[in-house]
């Protein structure tokens, strides 16, 4: 499954015509957790049918297609879910009650409801809303895939315009030659990460160095009236800037991922919970700008297109024991250097990134979770969260790993 993104171009009575359809999603989707908090035992299935209900009830509901309705009870369903799912597995903190959407980005339907073209560079909305006909600005070859192999469409509305998102069925394995390599990464904050061959990647910092203008933006939108139309429009910026230090970090994220996997038929990182460790107020802001949930998501998704073996490994004490004897070597985050009686003396980073490969290759299976979300919702933002979703490799692909060699270095 793959989701392609083209900007669509229309007029300004088109977009009118799309913030007004994903309006229509938001109320129907607010409606539908209305009902499951006022009925007890409510389903998907009540769900479903209740937005049948809402499209007899009012006619601005019934101008949406009937499958972009069921997918906003659908995504009411989903929030309900998690929260399901949260109390049974005693999830510390918030369990993520459902909650009334107070702004809606995005609509999606499902087979129908819209029109490719013959050359598959324009499409056309058929429901009663009036989006019309958008033309599609991209470099992806949407004319290769079938139409029965689009699953989903979706319109989303972005600081910088509107996009249309297809959600393809397609097999996204690559065959690569195996490299016979085997690496472990450590990720910081000083360094965006360090590998067991001593090679370090520097750390962009793409939120530091546009906080200044962020901050400018922000001031800007603080001097405007509250509803005036300069308001709007010093908003609009902001939130421009905003999505250009996200595309910047998940193209980073994207770039080196790619490089990693393909160079090494073994990848280990460490196993960390991002939604945790940005509780700490001091490293919050540092912690999400350098980005480490995004390579990871990429990191597991060129593994599985490359049929390479990832590992998520326990990160606990990677940092205090000794590579080379195992001895633990007590150290604060402010030293550096590891220095073991053995005689071992590495960068600290340098350590416990062997400790993280030393960790994968006696593993006898997938340790940590799997985050990669199939039900991707295209939207970014400028900070980052952590979600779940557990996998295991094969143990042939684990014992296969066992075999490859442990010093070489890194292939660009």
């Amino acid at each position: 499954m793959i989701i392609l993104e083209f900007k669509a171009k229309g007029k300004e009575s088109q977009y009118s015509a799309i913030d007004e359809a994903i309006r229509t999603v938001k109320f129907i989707r607010n409606s539908c957790i209305s009902l499951w908090l006022d009925n007890k035992g409510t389903g998907k299935s009540d769900l479903s049918r209740y937005s049948k209900i809402l499209a007899k009830e009012f006619s601005f509901a019934n101008e949406l297609n009937s499958t972009a309705r069921q997918a906003a009870s659908e995504r009411a369903w989903s929030s309900i879910v998690r929260f399901y799912d949260n109390c049974k597995k005693k999830v510390p903190d918030k369990k993520g009650f459902p909650k009334f959407q107070k702004r809606a980005r995005s609509v999606e339907y499902k087979k129908s409801g819209w029109k490719l073209s013959p050359d598959k560079k324009s499409i056309t909305f058929t429901d009663k809303k009036g989006i019309g006909k958008l033309k599609l600005k991209g470099t992806w070859d949407l004319w290769r895939f079938d139409k029965k192999q689009i699953n989903r469409v979706r319109i989303v509305k972005r600081a910088d315009g509107y996009y249309v998102q297809f959600c393809v069925a397609v097999n996204v394995k690559e065959e690569v030659e195996h490299t016979g390599e085997m690496i472990g990464l450590d990720v910081g904050l000083k360094e965006f990460y360090t590998d067991s061959n001593g090679h370090s990647e520097p750390s962009p910092r793409f939120y530091r160095k546009g906080e200044r203008r962020l901050k400018f933006y922000q001031r800007r939108v603080s001097r405007k009236k509250k509803g005036s139309s300069n308001r709007r429009k010093a908003i609009n910026r902001l939130g421009r800037q905003h999505l250009k230090i996200s595309r910047q970090r998940e193209e980073h994220a994207k770039r080196l991922a790619r490089c990693v996997i393909r160079s090494n038929d073994l990848v280990a990182y460490e196993d960390l919970r991002v939604k945790n460790l940005v509780k700490n107020h001091c490293l919050a802001k540092s912690i999400n700008d350098a980005g480490w949930y995004q390579f990871r998501k990429w990191l597991e998704h060129f593994g599985t297109k490359f049929d390479r073996i990832t590992v998520a490994v326990n990160p606990a004490y990677t940092s205090q024991n000794c590579s080379e004897c195992g001895e633990v070597v007590k150290k604060s985050l402010s030293t550096r250097t590891h220095i073991c009686k053995c005689g071992c003396q590495l960068d600290r980073d340098h350590n416990a990134a062997i400790n993280i490969r030393n960790r994968a290759i006696s593993t006898t299976g997938h340790v940590g979770t799997w985050i990669l979300n199939p039900n991707a919702s295209g939207d970014l933002a400028s900070t980052v969260l952590d979600s779940v979703r557990e996998a295991s490799p094969t143990a042939n692909q684990v014992q296969q790993a066992g075999s490859l060699s442990e010093e070489s270095p890194l292939r660009d």
